[in-house]
């Protein structure tokens, strides 16, 4: 790209606002080094990073680069066999633990996002590093005891002679023949060395080194020679240490040098991740779409270079977002050039610059402060010629810094460059600046140059009226105001308003008449008529703008009413819930009763027959209660759900279960309940806030003439879904009979609830409910299978039971 042109257009102001958006030095240094790309696929690869990134964002917002920090200097150093720091080191770990763990995040994730998985591939860190790094140095830096076994016994050794050093001192200095001799009774050190502080007409009276004495000469600071060897031994130690931490440093330094290739190609990924991140946080911040970037299209045609522009409510990125004022810029297949006219300092330098800013972003992979849907063709260079190209060095003028520069463009401009130019011819004589700007102007339409030019000359606006792929444009001016409003109108050429400026601000009426009559009178007519263009137009613009006011405050009334329809649903289902909770207690206790009576009339060998009637009514009642109440929602029915998606929280109605979907397949679902996977039909899923179907009980036949309504045909209605009994069932402590009673009631609800499979627990104690249990599980009607629990579950006091499937 041009750097000329990039600088025009304050393309690095985007790239460092766009840095401060960077967690670290790599990253920040990509931003500012950022250049647009030149070819359509590498173009479409940086916009998908940035999409990715911003959906990243929004799944997971906390995701971040971390601690991690550039450490390739400090690999460099190491490869050349430089010690590190602890401080350095930590710097190291800090990074490669990042790495890791953005590893790890996307060894589930790179399905969801393809393009950053990619770059994810260079995060798995080196092996043994961070370990080798968190064995021989704390969080505080320092060398740890356990980082070898030699420093670990040389401290052990210091501190020892460190203790015998003192306490000989501290004898000393309790010495009653010595005592009077000190300044103070205390122990110091001088130039490393511990000694005494004595009084200094005291010398000589104690054999001794002096190693300093004070300001006034009145005390010597002195080593007794009796503990000479001890403090020479306290320092040889202390030598020692230091040359083991040494060592320690430069093998761990040795094993980051060893790995440079992978801690460059590391870091590298991790300045591309978090710039991408940088990119995706500046789009959310400047409320940015991804653009479309096409390619070019008709190529064979002779009138037009087959470029798109396509710019809905673009904003420039550097202005202030509330109070910039949007564009459009649409131009269509027959249209590849624009001459925008209208007043100084309505807006026209702002819109050539939004238009190449646009071009860069997209090609930068920034997505652009513009409305879905706007459209770009990837242009191999973008030219530009705005601001005042005076240089009193070179003693250029005006006009000649702008010819100087134009001569360059069009050198190197062809099909695939976009040219901007602004004030096109001016700082010349009038007549001769017309005719040179139309001269170039026509000159890019015959070589099918994409431009946009601004400019003051009236003879453009002609030019641009009867040159097919040129078209007109104006900056528009409110009158009353004497303000420009900065918005674009394509197609029409901007208004004179000088003779209606001069009226507002009270230029006599004669002189404002005279100066009419010497006007040609169809450049009169030609101006009214482009008023009342002018005028029809922006009635039109305030018209739509209130009707999509009025429409968006009708969706704002329509979610409020939705949301109390919600509300007063919620209520309801709630009150409804608490009447069923009751009659599910009742149901239970009248069959508690029914069993206490059943096991009554067995002990009594009574035939059962007469409870059967009364057993089919409790099953009844049971089936009734368990009908979950139908949500009365307000969507409008065959209305479409948006996509499962993974962390989406769902519950499986079948197993009554809660969980989180991990992966969607086409036609069912992965969903974590706890630490257990299931794989789910996607109609047996209910989400968040959603309500259960309305649901037909069973006709009842007893308890053993159950049908288990898993499966429906066209003629049956809807699917009748019984509530989960749970996984397992606990017998333990019961009598023979009792188990048994509970368990055939557990297998029959498990069935009917399509549990795949159970766990008893019987215990193991003696093994007699064990063996009643699993010669019970050989003859019911539900049980496919049968084995003993792994050592896991309990071993041969459980009993894992796979039921019968329809």
């Amino acid at each position: 790209m041009d750097e000329k042109t990039l600088l025009t257009l304050e393309y690095p102001k985007v790239l460092e606002r766009l840095a401060a958006y960077a967690s670290f030095s790599a990253s920040a240094e990509l931003a500012r080094n950022l250049h647009p790309a030149s070819r359509l696929e590498e173009a479409q690869r940086l916009q998908k990073l940035t999409s990715e990134a911003r959906l990243l964002l929004s799944v997971n917002s906390d995701i971040t680069v971390g601690g991690a920090t550039d450490i390739r200097p400090l690999a460099e150093r190491a490869a050349r066999h430089g010690v590190l720091e602890p401080a350095e080191l930590l710097a190291v770990k800090d990074t490669l633990i990042s790495a890791r763990n953005l590893a790890r995040y996307f060894e589930r994730a790179a399905e969801q996002f393809p393009a950053l998985g990619e770059i994810a591939a260079a995060f798995p860190p080196p092996p043994g590093v961070i370990d080798a790094i968190s064995r021989a140095i704390s969080e505080r830096g320092e060398i740890l005891d356990q980082a070898s076994d030699k420093l670990g016994r040389i401290r052990h050794e210091v501190r020892i002679a460190h203790e015998r050093l003192l306490n000989r001192l501290q004898r000393m200095v309790s010495d009653p023949k010595i005592a009077p001799m000190l300044q103070d009774a205390l122990v110091t050190q001088r130039n490393g060395r511990y000694v005494l502080p004595l009084r200094a007409e005291f010398k000589g009276q104690v054999r001794s080194i002096v190693h300093d004495q004070s300001s006034s000469g009145a005390t010597l600071f002195v080593e007794p020679l009796v503990i000479v060897e001890a403090n020479n031994e306290w320092h040889e130690l202390q030598l020692a240490e230091r040359d083991e931490e040494r060592r320690i440093l430069a093998e761990l330094s040795d094993l980051v040098g060893d790995n440079i290739e992978l801690v460059r190609r590391l870091v590298d990924a991790m300045a591309r991740f978090d710039f991408a991140l940088a990119c995706a946080k500046y789009a959310e911040d400047i409320h940015a779409c991804e653009p479309v970037l096409v390619k070019y299209h008709n190529q064979e045609r002779h009138d037009h270079p087959g470029s798109t522009i396509i710019l809905y409510q673009a904003r420039h990125p550097l202005l202030d977002p509330a109070t910039v004022v949007p564009i459009d810029v649409d131009l269509d297949e027959q249209t590849f050039g624009v001459v925008i006219t209208g007043p100084n300092t309505g807006g026209k330098t702002v819109t050539l610059k939004t238009v190449g800013l646009m071009a860069l972003m997209a090609q930068s992979g920034l997505h652009i402060p513009a409305r879905s849907g706007s459209q770009l063709s990837v242009f191999q260079n973008v030219f530009a010629d705005i601001g005042d190209e005076q240089s009193i060095e070179q003693s250029l003028s005006t006009f000649s810094g702008h010819i100087k520069n134009i001569v360059r463009i069009l050198r190197r401009a062809d099909t695939r460059t976009l040219v901007l130019l602004d004030e096109l011819g001016a700082g010349t004589d009038p007549q001769e600046g017309a005719a040179l700007a139309r001269s170039i102007l026509a000159y890019m339409v015959e070589r099918r140059i994409p431009c946009l030019v601004a400019t003051h000359y009236p003879e453009l606006k002609l030019f641009a009226h009867n040159t097919p792929g040129i078209i007109n444009a104006s900056m528009e001016f409110d009158v009353q105001t004497l303000r420009p409003t900065y918005r674009l109108t394509l197609g029409l050429p901007g208004r004179s308003n000088a003779l209606a400026i001069a009226a507002r601000l009270g230029l006599d009426k004669k002189i404002i008449e005279d100066a009419r009559a010497e006007m040609n009178p169809e450049e009169l007519r030609a101006d009214d008529l482009l008023n009342e263009i002018h005028r029809q137009r922006e009635l039109a613009r305030r018209a739509r703008e209130k009707a999509e006011r009025d429409q968006q405050e009708s969706e704002k009334m329509k979610k409020e009413l939705l949301a109390r329809l919600e509300k007063i649903e919620d209520e309801r289902r709630s009150v409804l819930e608490k009447a069923r909770a009751q009659a599910e207690d009742e149901a239970a206790g009248l069959r508690l009763e029914m069993d206490e009576v059943r096991r009554a009339l067995a002990r009594a060998r009574q035939p059962l027959e007469a409870l059967r009637p009364v057993q089919e009514r409790v099953e009844e009642i049971t089936a009734a209660v368990q009908q979950v109440t139908e949500r009365q929602g307000a969507a409008a029915e065959g209305e479409e759900k948006p996509p499962l998606r993974p962390g989406e929280k769902v519950k499986i109605r079948s197993l009554q279960m809660e969980g989180v979907v991990s992966a969607v397949g086409e036609n069912d679902v992965e969903v974590q309940i706890g630490s257990l996977r299931v794989r789910a039909r996607l109609a047996d899923l209910l989400r968040r806030g959603e309500a259960e179907p309305e649901v037909k009980p069973a006709a009842p036949a007893g308890r053993t003439s159950f049908s288990r309504a898993r499966a429906k045909t066209a003629d049956e209605g809807p699917t009748v879904y019984y509530p989960s009994p749970g996984m397992e069932i606990d017998l333990r402590g019961q009598r023979v009979e009792d188990a048994l009673d509970a368990l055939e009631r557990y297998l029959e609800s498990a069935y009917l609830a399509g549990l795949p499979f159970v766990r008893v627990i019987h215990g193991k104690g003696t093994g007699r409910l064990r063996q009643v249990i699993r010669e019970a599980m050989g003859s019911s009607a539900h049980v496919k299978s049968w084995q003993s629990g792994d050592d896991s579950e309990g071993g041969d006091g459980v009993t894992v039971v796979k039921l019968k499937v329809d």
